[in-house]
């Protein structure tokens, strides 16, 4: 049955070899907590294993969303007529498969906020914290004569940039100096008036494009200072990239992301907060603002109405 659902997947071209190993690796691990075979499998049996995996386990509800999709696939395989899986069973066992995953036996048990818990937006004063204490790091170094004072501004300016206009971290490394456009929304912008991204996830193996509305414009001045008195300043300033370094190669997404583990640390924040948790806080802060859910879902690239689950932590803290 594996093997047979693995090339019914392959042969779609829609899929990488990691994706369909995962689903494997779903399906067998199913098998083996219920110890029967799949056409002895029951929606009872979903249910008590969802209920092994966020209760005893403490897995993250975004992680057993997967297992419940792969599950759900794996079933939509084995019941079709099409594949012969059914009279297959029928024929040499007395009973064939049928689908387990129902809406009573899985989003039933994940309802509300996805993920790790403490991987939640962060608040407004943590946001507030973590851009503060990036200019101090830049105004510091200047004070001390260290030439690091360059990668401090660039990299405080990054930070800015993700959370005003809820990048992702692979995102804002992938920016060019021409991604930053007009926008007849907000003239008053100039050719800061929306931000282009080219490398959004990918959806059938193709990244998603998106135009991304500036809505603030203090972010707007902070790029517009970056790229008049700081990276000019780089050896790769000529170059496409927005975020140079200075062997002029472009800023990669682990270099952010351990710049800012360094500086959450230093403030004290909860280590369970992540660069993700800055692009959830736009989200977040621009719900709790008012603002359309639908627009905000343009804005980040997202398809799924359930963006207003992301607004729910903060709202749980009393942050605002």
């Amino acid at each position: 049955m594996l093997e047979g659902w693995a090339r019914q997947q392959g042969g779609t071209g829609r899929f990488q070899a990691s994706t369909i190993g995962f689903r494997e690796q779903v399906v067998r691990r199913f098998a083996r907590f219920i110890a029967a075979y799949p056409w002895q499998w029951s929606p009872g049996h979903v249910d008590r294993w969802i209920t092994h995996l966020t209760t005893e386990r403490r897995r993250a509800q975004s992680t057993v969303r997967g297992y419940q999709a792969a599950l759900r696939l794996f079933c939509d395989y084995v019941t079709s007529p099409q594949h012969g899986w059914v009279a297959e069973c029928e024929a040499h066992f007395g009973a064939t498969p049928v689908q387990v995953c129902q809406d009573w036996n899985t989003d039933a048990h994940l309802v509300g906020y996805q993920g790790d818990p403490g991987r939640r937006p962060m608040t407004r004063r943590e946001v507030q914290l973590l851009l503060d204490h990036a200019d101090e790091q830049v105004e510091q170094s200047l004070r001390q004569g260290h030439k690091g004072a360059l990668a401090s501004y660039r990299d405080a300016t990054v930070f800015k940039v993700i959370y005003a206009w809820g990048l992702r971290c692979s995102e804002a490394s992938a920016l060019d100096v021409a991604d930053f456009q007009p926008h007849p929304d907000v003239p008053q912008l100039g050719r800061f008036g929306s931000l282009r991204v080219r490398t959004g996830r990918r959806t059938k193996n193709v990244p998603q494009r998106r135009t991304v509305v500036s809505l603030m414009p203090w972010a707007v001045e902070a790029v517009q200072d970056y790229l008049a008195n700081v990276r000019p300043r780089y050896r790769g300033g000529h170059l496409p990239a927005m975020w140079p370094t200075e062997r002029g190669g472009r800023l990669r997404t682990r270099e952010i992301e351990d710049r800012f583990a360094g500086y959450r640390d230093a403030l004290g924040l909860d280590r369970a907060l992540t660069l993700y948790c800055v692009r959830t806080a736009y989200m977040a802060h621009l719900l709790e603002d008012g603002t359309d859910p639908a627009f905000v879902r343009e804005q980040v690239g997202h398809r799924s109405r359930r963006l207003r689950s992301v607004s729910a932590p903060l709202s749980m803290m009393g942050a605002l």
